[in-house]
């Protein structure tokens, strides 16, 4: 029998390192399964051994689908800006995006 506060989670695909910190903790995206249920999109800090993690959000596919597509635009509408973006970060188009 499992007590109230556990929980279950599988990461089913590591998708990128968003930040490093200095304690070893990065920031991540992940598919992630909670507790048997389908995989889900998922933003938080893991330890290094994906142990121990921060809390963190979760999103569904078009969840996602519609925030990349808030950023898009949110850069493309400040992009004078924006000077300390690279020339490669500047070239991200919608359609590659999705």
């Amino acid at each position: 029998m499992t007590k109230e506060n556990e929980f279950a989670f599988s990461i089913k695909e590591h998708i990128g390192v968003i930040a490093k910190y200095s304690t070893g903790w990065k920031k991540e995206l992940n598919l992630v399964e909670w507790n048997g249920n389908n995989a889900k999109f998922d933003i938080r800090d893991w330890d290094p051994d994906h142990e121990h993690m921060s809390r963190g959000i979760t999103l569904k596919k078009e969840e996602v689908k519609e925030l990349a597509g808030l950023i898009f635009k949110f850069f493309a509408n400040n992009k004078a800006e924006d000077s300390t973006a690279d020339k490669e970060e500047d070239n991200v188009t919608s359609e590659n995006l999705f």
